[in-house]
């Protein structure tokens, strides 16, 4: 089964440690990272796709998943 996440953050490298970090768990990016302006806090937004493959198992839309194996 093929999970899906996106990861969104402030443009800092915060953001940049949180992909890393998925990155470094199993995950592989998906697509191109967007960047946007956020008007309301008048600071730039990023956001990246990133997909696991893991065991075929049944969805559970409660369960967290990086709680998927």
């Amino acid at each position: 089964m093929l999970i899906y996440r996106f990861l969104t953050g402030e443009d800092t490298s915060a953001f940049c440690h949180k992909v890393t970090k998925a990155l470094s768990e199993g995950w592989q990016l998906h697509g191109s990272p967007s960047y946007a302006f956020d008007g309301a806090t008048m600071k730039m937004k990023c956001g990246q796709a990133v997909t696991r493959e893991v065991a075929d198992q049944p969805y559970d839309p409660d369960r967290k998943l990086t709680d998927y194996v």
